[in-house]
C-alpha cells in the first residue's frame, strides 16, 4: 500500500528525486503517475518479492503531496499502461513533523496546530468549489461529479456567458473528490494524536479515511480505528528513527488485529518490499509471543486482503477466489519462513515472474554492449 519506487527509483541520485512537490504545503493537482519510471530497477526485485500490485504514493513533505497510483508489476513503457484495471483514485496526504519540518523556514506552517490549519483551510477551498459546480450544474441540468469532463459550452451568451461551467482548479478538484467519496485518502502520520487530529477533519468535513501510513502508534487508538474502519499501514519493527517514530511496538499489527481493526504491513522501502512475507512473519510470532491469538491467515492478510481493501480493489484481488483476478505468488517453502523465495509470480493468471527463468525488466540493468 506504500512505495515510492518509480518517483525516488534506482540509483539514487538528485535527478530521480521526483516525489515530492515541495513547493506549496498543499499541491492536490500533482499525480505521482507523472513522475514514475517504469525503468525502475526496483520493481522487477519486488515483483521477485511476490509483490503483484502496489501503491505509489507522492512523497510526506507536503500536506496534501497529491494522487498517488495502483499500479500491477507488468513490464510497460508507461505508467498509464501499469494501471490496475478500476482501481479507485487515491491522494496522499501527511501530519505532524515533516511538513511542519519542510515548511516551517519558509512561510509555514511551523507547528502541529498549523498543520491542522493548512489542512482544514484545503477542505474548506474544495467545499466551496463543488457548491460552485453544484450550482452551476443545477442551474444547467448537468451533473457537477466530474469536472473534467465539462467543457466550455454556451447558450447563446458567448465567451464568459452565465451559462459557462466554472473555472477548473486541478488542486481544488482532488480534493473535491475526497468529499464526493471517489478519490480515497491515504494519510502519513506516526502519533495517536496526530491521527485523531485527522479523524476530526475528517468528520468536520464528511469524508472517509482508508488508511493511515506508517501508525506507529496505532495500537493506542485502536478501538476507534476499528470503530471508524480505518486501516493501518504499518512496519513490524521499523521506528526509532526520529521524535514521532519513538513508540513504535513489534505487536501492533497484532493488536490492531486483536481489536479488529484494519492492519496491514507495508514496505516505504525498495528493500523492504522484497520481504513483506518475512515483514508479516515478523509482526506474527510479536503478537504469538505477547499473547495475542493470532491464525497465520490473519497474518497473511496483512499483505493479501487488508492491503487489497485499503487500496479499493479488493473485489478483483487479494483472495484467492473464483471470479478474481489471477494474482498469486507461490512459495518453494512456508512463506513465513527466512528461507522461502517465490518460486513463480502469477499477475492477471499470466506468468510474470519465474525465479528460474529471470527477465531483466530495466534498460538501465541492461548495460550497453560494446561491438569488437
Amino acid at each position: 500500500t506504500h512505495s515510492h519506487l518509480g518517483v525516488y527509483p534506482s540509483p539514487n541520485a538528485r535527478a530521480h528525486s521526483d516525489g515530492n512537490e515541495a513547493t506549496s504545503p498543499t499541491t492536490p493537482g500533482v499525480w505521482a503517475e507523472h513522475s514514475f519510471w517504469p525503468q525502475d530497477p526496483g520493481l522487477s526485485r519486488a515483483i521477485a518479492g511476490g509483490i503483484t500490485s502496489l501503491q505509489i504514493l507522492p512523497g510526506s513533505a507536503n500536506l496534501v503531496g497529491g494522487r498517488g497510483v495502483i499500479l500491477q508489476i507488468t513490464p510497460t513503457r508507461g505508467s498509464r499502461a501499469m494501471r490496475f484495471p478500476g482501481a479507485p483514485e487515491t491522494v496522499k496526504m501527511a501530519c505532524g513533523e515533516n511538513p511542519k519540518r519542510v515548511y516551517g523556514d519558509g512561510g509555514g506552517p511551523s507547528t502541529r496546530m498549523g498543520n491542522i490549519r493548512g489542512q482544514r483551510a484545503a477542505f474548506a477551498g474544495a467545499e466551496a468549489y463543488l457548491r460552485t459546480w453544484q450550482k452551476w450544474a443545477d442551474e444547467n441540468g448537468e451533473t457537477a461529479e466530474d469536472p473534467k469532463k465539462k467543457k466550455k459550452k454556451s447558450k447563446g451568451g458567448g465567451p464568459g456567458d452565465d451559462n459557462d461551467p466554472p473555472e477548473r482548479d486541478l488542486d481544488k478538484e482532488t480534493l473535491a473528490g475526497v468529499l464526493q467519496g471517489t478519490i480515497l485518502p491515504q494519510i502519513h502520520c506516526y502519533r495517536a494524536d496526530d491521527m485523531l487530529s485527522m479523524l476530526q477533519i475528517a468528520r468536520e468535513f464528511d469524508f472517509e479515511i482508508r488508511s493511515f501510513h506508517h501508525a506507529l502508534e496505532a495500537y493506542k487508538i485502536r478501538d476507534i480505528l476499528a470503530e471508524r474502519n480505518v486501516a493501518s499501514s504499518t512496519w513490524a519493527d521499523w521506528w526509532g528513527f526520529k521524535m514521532e517514530a519513538f513508540d513504535g511496538i513489534e505487536e501492533n499489527a497484532a493488536l490492531l488485529t486483536e481489536a479488529n481493526a484494519r492492519a496491514i504491513i507495508h514496505s516505504d522501502s525498495s528493500q523492504g518490499i522484497q520481504r513483506l512475507n518475512q515483514e508479516a512473519s515478523k509482526a506474527y510470532y510479536s503478537g504469538l509471543e505477547a499473547g495475542i491469538e493470532l491464525s497465520e491467515d490473519d497474518a497473511l492478510r496483512w499483505v493479501t486482503a487488508n492491503p487489497a481493501w485499503a487500496l479499493g480493489i479488493d473485489d478483483q484481488t487479494g483472495t484467492l477466489e473464483v471470479g478474481k483476478r489471477g494474482d498469486i505468488a507461490i512459495w518453494d517453502a512456508h512463506p513465513f519462513s527466512v528461507y522461502a523465495k517465490a518460486r513463480w509470480v502469477f499477475v492477471d493468471g499470466s506468468l510474470a515472474y519465474d525465479a528460474e527463468q529471470q527477465v531483466i525488466w530495466s534498460d538501465f540493468e541492461i548495460g550497453q554492449e560494446v561491438a569488437p
